[in-house]
């Protein structure tokens, strides 16, 4: 950092792990192998980076900030099986990028330590994408690990739970002291490992009316069920027709949408779905 003058930018949310043990452990984690290509986003200054090369075949990093380029370049330099683009990610065609880099590998997996202000963002779209990746393995900020991996009445789970079962199974598998980093972040933080399903968890008649139906949910977690829905549906359905919906999949309308596990929200989304054409 003295040699390039670097200082870090707060609104990247650049927090760098200076721990090779952790580094070590989520790459151990990942399963990486001379025949499995690897995804990182934010490589930073190249360490969690540096682990990658040694174990797969191929890295591809995604780096959005150009003062970075030159510090990776050094440090990088004797890993010729990485490629680093300079590219904001969100912005990026990375169907296209995994089909021009990992031409002849077909396991894929992503691994990084995501900036904490986009956490979101970039796993919905990885997995929305349908990318054809194996899995992914990231640290983020563990309240987000929590949500992502809650289980139906529990105070984390909500729509951003059932939104990343669906396609993926989701475990945190290691918890992280802000120590280990440098800044050190103001939250604790989590490793989480998500492996896609070969299908999604459940069979819906329409994916984006599902996701529709789930946030209506969970647009005020203190109020029923119906009341949600009455609400967040109103352009489709009358208060009777969700009554009728929720009968027929046996469940009752004064039940909160944290109780309502992602099988129940497949069924309701259908019966609502059949409906609404």
């Amino acid at each position: 950092m003295k040699k390039y003058g670097f200082s870090f930018k707060k609104s990247l949310g650049q927090n760098f792990i200076i721990d090779t043990n952790i580094l070590n452990n989520i790459v151990d984690i990942a399963e990486l192998n001379d025949e499995r290509g690897a995804i990182e986003i934010g490589p930073g200054i190249g360490a969690l980076t540096e682990q990658l090369a040694k174990r797969a075949k191929k890295v591809v990093a995604f780096e959005i900030d150009q003062r970075l380029l030159p510090i990776l370049e050094d440090t990088l330099s004797p890993y010729p099986n990485v490629k680093i683009i300079h590219e904001d990610v969100l912005k990026a065609n990375v169907k296209d990028v995994i089909q021009t880099e990992f031409e002849e590998i077909k396991d894929i997996m992503v691994v990084a330590n995501l900036p904490y202000y986009v956490t979101t963002p970039i796993l919905m779209k990885l997995l929305e994408e349908r990318l054809p990746l194996k899995g992914i393995v990231v640290m983020l900020q563990k309240e987000v690990a929590d949500r992502m991996t809650a289980a139906p009445n529990s105070k984390a789970y909500g729509s951003l739970s059932i939104a990343v079962q669906y396609y993926t199974e989701a475990r945190t598998v290691l918890t992280v002291p802000r120590t280990v980093f440098i800044p050190q972040p103001n939250v604790d933080s989590a490793v989480i490992r998500l492996m896609r399903r070969e299908h999604p968890a459940v069979s819906v008649e329409d994916e984006d009316f599902f996701f529709t139906v789930v946030r209506g949910s969970f647009a005020q977690r203190r109020k029923t069920i119906l009341n949600n829905l009455i609400h967040s549906l109103p352009q489709w359905f009358s208060k009777d027709q969700i009554i009728e919906a929720l009968g027929e999949v046996n469940i009752a309308p004064e039940r909160r949408g944290e109780s309502l596990s992602i099988e129940d929200f497949g069924r309701l989304s259908n019966a609502l779905y059949s409906r609404k054409i």
